[in-house]
């Protein structure tokens, strides 16, 4: 059976959370717009649940500057955002293989956005596969967005059994799902949070903590193999010292005057300790790699608070507070714990 003819057998319009300029949040507004028709490679999701992030909150007021470029440089291009998800499909396009209706599956769609609506189309072969059967929708929205930047920044430092590895921001999506990624590949870890995660980051597999409240991480003397800033607030200056000879630094943002960028380059062909800042790529075989890993109980996203879809502007200003813990979840009009 067609995509076209069973585009036919849905409504024209769905609910979606749309933004026409860059602002606060504010500027979103619950509207009904026309409902995806999903290509010939692609199929048709019935979200049931998202999540709202840093990214989302970046795309939303187009900063930094740099970030329009991509999004549009007086008005966003995309005006759904949304970038992790979990739902069922409801249509598939007539090329499509392995995937079919009534599949529960999650996955990301990273800068094309889209997931705050009640439909989005996706490739097939994009980020996206089947739900691990042990979680709801609620529970599967969350496992990629965070886990994906992670995952990207700990391959590109090779990070493999038997080094040390100091996260920074370890209870954040990117920084719960990095230690936990990181246990996964053999290396020992210090996680760096504040006094109520402690117990928190210790279950998801941390060898160490330190109470930034209580302690400066940089000056405690030991030394890493890789320190990789999960939040964005240090700099390769203050945690230079905590490097091995050969040790790498990473930070999720760019740093004072885009620092990382020219750091990154410079480091890269004269000095001995590096600072990455790799460019995030994304692929259907990372989203089985952590159904697989959920599926073995060695991967599990932290969940905050859940609003639903028409409170997503609270959603929002929770998230700039930059004071989460792991993931805040959208759910969207449907019953999202079965």
């Amino acid at each position: 059976m067609s995509g076209q003819s069973l585009s036919r057998k849905t409504p024209e319009k769905m609910k979606a959370i749309v933004r026409t300029r860059y602002g606060p949040p504010e500027v979103l507004q619950l509207k009904e717009v026309p409902k995806p028709t999903p290509k010939d490679d692609e199929v048709l999701i019935r979200i049931h649940a998202t999540t709202v992030n840093r990214t989302d909150c970046g795309f939303l007021r187009g900063k930094p500057y740099f970030v329009r470029f991509v999004s549009g440089l007086l008005r966003p291009k995309r005006t759904i955002l949304g970038s992790e998800f979990a739902g069922e499909i409801e249509a598939v396009g007539k090329d499509v293989k392995s995937i079919v209706n009534g599949d529960r599956v999650f996955g990301f769609s990273g800068v094309r956005f889209g997931a705050h609506a009640e439909y989005m189309a996706m490739p097939e072969q994009s980020m996206l596969t089947t739900m691990p059967a042990n979680l709801s929708y609620e529970e599967a929205a969350p496992s990629t967005e965070g886990g994906h930047y992670a995952l990207n920044n700990i391959r590109r430092a090779g990070v493999r059994r038997g080094q040390r590895v100091l996260i920074y921001g370890a209870t954040g999506a990117i920084g719960s799902a990095a230690v936990q990624l990181v246990k996964h590949y053999g290396a020992e870890v210090t996680a760096v949070c504040s006094t109520r995660n402690a117990e928190l980051v210790k279950s998801l597999g941390a060898d160490r903590v330190i109470d930034y409240t209580k302690e400066d991480f940089t000056k405690g003397g030991a030394e890493y193999d890789f320190v990789f800033d999960a939040v964005g607030k240090s700099s390769f200056g203050a945690c230079k010292k905590l490097l091995k000879p050969g040790g790498t630094y990473c930070s999720t943002e760019l740093g004072f005057l885009y620092q990382n960028l020219f750091l990154t380059l410079w480091t890269s062909r004269f000095a001995s300790k590096k600072v990455i800042f790799p460019i995030p790529k994304d692929s259907k075989e990372d989203a089985i790699f952590f159904k697989e890993l959920i599926e073995a109980g060695k991967f599990k996203p932290v969940i905050d608070r859940r609003y639903p879809l028409e409170q997503i502007v609270e959603a929002y200003k929770y998230v700039e507070t930059g004071q989460k813990t792991g993931n805040v979840v959208i759910t969207v009009g449907h019953d999202t714990r079965t």
